[in-house]
């Protein structure tokens, strides 16, 4: 039935406070599993930070004749160094003075609450930089240094399409990768390719145990036949893979495939984690910055970089559609 005349509702009522929910929702994603996974918590002191690479001769059948004496020795072949720059990545933040002392909903301290959202978009930067192709950049007074990231280093364990190229480094056989991988041809991912690098992998000693994949590819390898079907895990050790392709188990081993939404689509990364990490030149660190008006200002900053033990280690499926 109609209203009655002068019913004071609340359409034309005048001091009805807001409802303003004191939680304030975001979807935005901010799982980092690439650097989550690897090693972290090595502090380099320079910002050009290196390392070596060693390797046994290879297996022999090595008979000997009894009482034989010994005038020739094989040479030492010297270990490989290899390298890296850090990088810098910053987040600044400012907020007036009225702003942050003004009553809000959803956060007491606007400050606060912005350095919390920047700290989360670092982490994320440093996932995709981590996760990408570029290579390293030794930098000057006006070009700014950058770490190389996972697919600069993989060069042995690797299976491109067409016309695809692999990384180099500064050194030819040693130091830096000054160049990213050609990208070639794109192809199919197809399980034929994934057993080709886990073979590859097991052949130069490594042992990867985690497929890190962009979300089209990891569809892709849940429509894996396997060797018999998809099946839950039930103990059958012909189970090849478990659920919906969260782990597939090779001839080589078994592989926890992990989306991400910061590598590349193109490209399967297989990653040993224990060969790989993040290093820091200067730790994550909160700096005020110059008061020069009615605001408050800060820096976010960390100083940091990819090492990559030893990339025989790794493999990567390149060149994916």
């Amino acid at each position: 039935m109609p209203q009655i005349a002068n019913t004071y509702s609340t359409y034309g009522a005048v001091g009805i406070r807001e409802e303003l929910s004191d939680v304030i929702y975001r979807i935005s994603p901010e799982e980092t599993p690439l650097i989550n996974n690897i090693g972290r918590g090595e502090t380099v002191g320079q910002a050009f930070y290196e390392w070596q690479n060693d390797a046994l001769a290879a297996a022999a059948a090595n008979d000997q004749i009894e009482g034989d004496d010994y005038t020739a020795f094989p040479a030492v072949v010297p270990t490989t160094r290899l390298g890296n720059y850090v990088q810098i990545s910053t987040k600044q933040v400012i907020v007036s003075g009225s702003n942050e002392v003004a009553t809000k909903a959803g956060r007491k301290s606007e400050m606060a609450y912005q350095l919390a959202l920047r700290s989360a978009e670092l982490k994320r930067d440093m996932e995709f930089v981590a996760s990408q192709n570029q290579a390293a950049r030794a930098g000057n007074n006006t070009t700014s240094r950058r770490t190389a990231g996972f697919e600069a280093f993989l060069r042995t364990n690797d299976n491109r399409g067409a016309t695809g190229a692999d990384p180099t480094l500064s050194g030819g056989t040693s130091g830096f990768p000054n160049a990213s991988p050609t990208d070639g041809t794109a192809r199919a991912f197809t399980e034929v390719i994934l057993r080709d690098v886990m073979q590859k992998c097991f052949t130069a000693g490594g042992k990867p145990t985690m497929l890190l994949v962009g979300p089209a590819q990891k569809q892709v390898v849940s429509a894996f036949a396997g060797i018999a079907q998809q099946r839950r895990d039930t103990g059958d050790s012909a189970a090849v893979i478990v659920g919906a392709a969260d782990v597939y188990l090779s001839d080589f081993g078994r592989l926890s495939v992990v989306p991400s939404r910061f590598s590349r689509n193109r490209t399967a990364l297989f990653i040993q984690p224990e060969h790989a990490g993040i290093v820091t030149f200067r730790p994550f660190q909160q700096i005020p910055l110059a008061k020069t008006g009615d605001a408050e200002k800060r820096l976010l900053l960390v100083e940091w970089g990819l090492k990559v033990t030893h990339e025989a280690a790794h493999g990567v499926a390149a060149d994916l559609t």
